[in-house]
């Protein structure tokens, strides 16, 4: 049912007389107003039905992960305030752009909904994309907040950042790093990384994080950027060395490493981060909705705790500002891939 507001029927009929006398173009400028009055008079009833039915919640990652343990929280909370079912819907492959195509290319009313980490910011500048990355969808909110970790093999002899940046300038590539494989996530950190400190070392991808961080700890290769929660029980138990932390603020669950600013690259920056997004033209009272009941649930001690499990923070926000973090990440991974030589395949 479609609610009106009051004196609407009033305001139409008077439009409709003024309609029918008119024309050309002043004729097509009433159509304009009210179109536009009609529009905004539902959304008041838009928000107050929704939702009405089940929710998909695409997630472009495979089950077990990071990203699926907080899509399935999210989900959770937001069935619990909303009192409908939001069903988590696995769709990997090719780096999280299959699913995301997907959740963009979705209706914009509010049933559809994808899970998106910092590897959406590469896409842009790894695949060819069928769809704007930041212009063809609404950002709805920023759930989760976390530091990638620099870990070196006990063997090199470095313990913190200013120490490893000398001693890559004494022994240009002679070291080397590991990563998930090329335009992973703790590839591009360790390539902004090595950019901004002037400095080479070797790059050896694997097929996957969990395989760069085993040959890691064999003394295969000598450092790597890993998540927290993979990587800090290898730092706690003398496998790995801990020397920096990704983020501007220490992390939480790792106090007594510093920052790599704080160890004096000044500017270095990565976010390990986590968030919702809708198609383009999602619906005010829609957004408004959901990014509500999440800002809220982001805020209690269960999903802080809960969090904490995969190594992050709550975050929240804006859809604004979640936007802005989208285009920023965009902006400089698309410099760096530009920068050692990746082109979209």
């Amino acid at each position: 049912m479609i609610v009106v507001r009051p004196g609407f029927h009033r305001a139409l009929s008077s439009t409709r007389h003024v309609l029918l006398v008119s024309k050309g173009p002043v004729k097509r400028i009433l159509i304009c107003i009210i179109t536009s009055v009609v529009t905004c008079s539902m959304h008041p009833a838009l928000g107050q039905s929704y939702p009405n039915r089940a929710i998909r919640l695409i997630v472009p990652f495979a089950p077990g992960g990071g990203s699926d343990l907080i899509a399935r929280i999210a989900a959770q909370k937001l069935t619990d305030a909303m009192g409908q079912s939001v069903i988590v819907e696995n769709r990997p492959g090719a780096g999280g752009t299959v699913g995301a195509e997907l959740g963009v290319k979705a209706a914009a009313d509010g049933y559809t909904l994808t899970l998106i980490a910092p590897s959406y910011t590469v896409g842009p500048s790894m695949y060819k994309l069928t769809f704007d990355a930041a212009n063809d969808i609404t950002a709805i909110i920023q759930l989760s907040r976390g530091a990638f970790l620099l870990a070196v093999h006990p063997s090199l002899p470095v313990k913190n950042v200013k120490e490893l940046i000398a001693l890559a300038k004494a022994r240009p590539g002679q070291m080397s790093f590991a990563s998930g494989g090329a335009g992973s996530g703790i590839h591009l950190a360790m390539e902004l990384f090595l950019d901004m400190a002037g400095i080479k070392i070797v790059h050896v991808p694997y097929r996957g994080n969990g395989p760069a961080l085993t040959d890691t700890i064999a003394g295969h290769v000598q450092m790597l950027w890993g998540s927290a929660p993979s990587t800090l029980p290898q730092v706690k138990s003398g496998r790995l060395r801990g020397i920096a932390v990704s983020t501007p603020e220490r992390a939480p669950a790792a106090p007594d490493i510093p920052t790599v600013i704080e160890s004096g690259l000044k500017g270095y920056e990565v976010v390990l981060w986590h968030g919702l997004i809708g198609p383009k033209g999602l619906p005010p009272p829609v957004l408004g909705r959901i990014n509500g009941e999440l800002n809220k649930a982001l805020k209690t001690k269960d999903m802080e705790e809960r969090l904490a499990i995969d190594g992050v923070a709550p975050a929240g926000g804006t859809s604004e500002q979640f936007l802005a973090e989208i285009r920023k990440g965009i902006e400089i991974w698309g410099r760096v891939m530009k920068k050692i030589g990746i082109k979209p395949d």
